[in-house]
């Protein structure tokens, strides 16, 4: 059900995996900072690097997929609305009116 159409791509990130993925990502954090703390040396600076920076930049990831997931919603619903627009206007036995465009000076 994941692969086809862009639509069909909302549900294959379920909300509670979002959810996951965020305390994942703050735990990931979270361990960067208690490395710092307590793991000592280059070793201790280079598990805090990294844990921070990916917890940083899975959080940064998700806040952009679900901006996406957003616009995408938005999408499906303008075209439903768009859809429905069209088969009231097909149901009253006229074509939509196009918009004119401005008559040019004389």
């Amino acid at each position: 059900m994941c692969a086809g159409p862009a639509p069909l791509y909302r549900w294959c990130v379920s909300a509670r995996a979002r959810i996951l993925l965020f305390g994942l990502a703050g735990a990931l954090v979270l361990a960067g900072g208690l490395c710092a703390a307590s793991v000592g040396g280059v070793t201790g600076e280079v598990l805090t690097i990294v844990l921070i920076s990916a917890g940083l930049a899975g959080a940064l990831l998700l806040v952009f997929l679900e901006i996406g997931l957003e616009e995408e919603r938005d999408l499906v619903r303008e075209q439903q609305r768009r859809r429905a627009r069209e088969q009231r206007i097909r149901g009253r036995g006229r074509l939509p009116r196009l918009p004119r465009r401005p008559r040019r000076p004389s």
